[in-house]
């Protein structure tokens, strides 16, 4: 319950022997890096299956479909295993791109602009909540981190209660309607996202300044990345609605 991204965790980052073990520590500008260096991988994967749906290439579902079962599966071995976070991480990204790219495509294609919008949007929050963290606007103090959790978790458990249901032709009520509830449902959802991010932030920054192996600049970066492409394909999700509506 101490951090509201699955992906990094307390007893990751706190083994002792491998701190005393490392030479090198992490360090927050080395994460940035490597953040960055993830999303232009994404980008530039994500160009390739938004390129091919545009073209009428057949196989972009097929590579949709890979990329999004793979960016789970290696997301799930990063997670058990962090020292994989250097070698995995890229693939994590290359994947996401491929989903992220046809995803958008498609969503391009049947609302127009609307990915250009949630592409700014995601950046514009992703800046405004490094802001807030900075500037200590807002605090995330302990009580702050469980509310994140809580929030995160109980979204995460209607999604997968959602997942289940559309097997046998169902669905949780509301979250898919374009009404003012469902917008208000996915709103909440973008703004735990967004929360998520400084919990991100602050849980990085104390990991840092405590000393961890080297190789977590990797995984902290991975743990950023799941949380900005959650971020972005929930935007997607609200724009969409509201699209609906006009």
């Amino acid at each position: 319950m101490s951090f509201s991204n699955p992906v990094l965790r307390d007893d990751i980052f706190l083994r002792e022997d491998e701190r005393k073990a490392s030479e090198q520590r992490m360090t927050i500008g080395g994460t940035v890096n490597k953040t960055l260096l993830l999303l232009v991988l994404l980008i530039v994967s994500g160009s390739i299956t938004w390129y091919m749906t545009y073209q009428g290439t057949v196989e972009v579902l097929s590579l949709l479909t890979a990329g999004a079962l793979g960016m789970v599966g290696v997301a799930l071995a990063i997670s058990f295993f962090p020292k994989t976070a250097p070698l995995l991480s890229p693939v994590y990204a290359i994947l996401s791109g491929f989903a992220l790219g046809g995803i958008s495509a498609f969503m391009e294609y049947e609302y127009p602009g609307i990915v250009a919008n949630a592409i700014l949007l995601t950046v514009g929050i992703l800046f405004l909540m490094l802001f807030m963290y900075t500037q200590r606007i807002i605090k995330v103090t302990r009580g702050f981190i469980s509310f994140v959790v809580l929030c995160t978790l109980a979204i995460a458990l209607v999604t997968l209660v959602d997942f289940i249901l559309n097997f046998f032709g169902m669905n949780v009520p509301y979250i898919h309607e374009s009404g003012w509830l469902g917008i208000g449902i996915s709103l909440f959802i973008v703004i735990i996202a967004a929360l998520n991010l400084l919990v991100d932030f602050n849980f990085i920054e104390e990991q840092a300044d405590q000393g961890a192996p080297k190789y977590m600049e990797w995984y902290g970066a991975f743990g950023l990345l799941v949380t900005l492409v959650w971020l972005y394909v929930r935007i997607l999700d609200l724009l969409a609605k509201f699209s609906k509506r006009d």
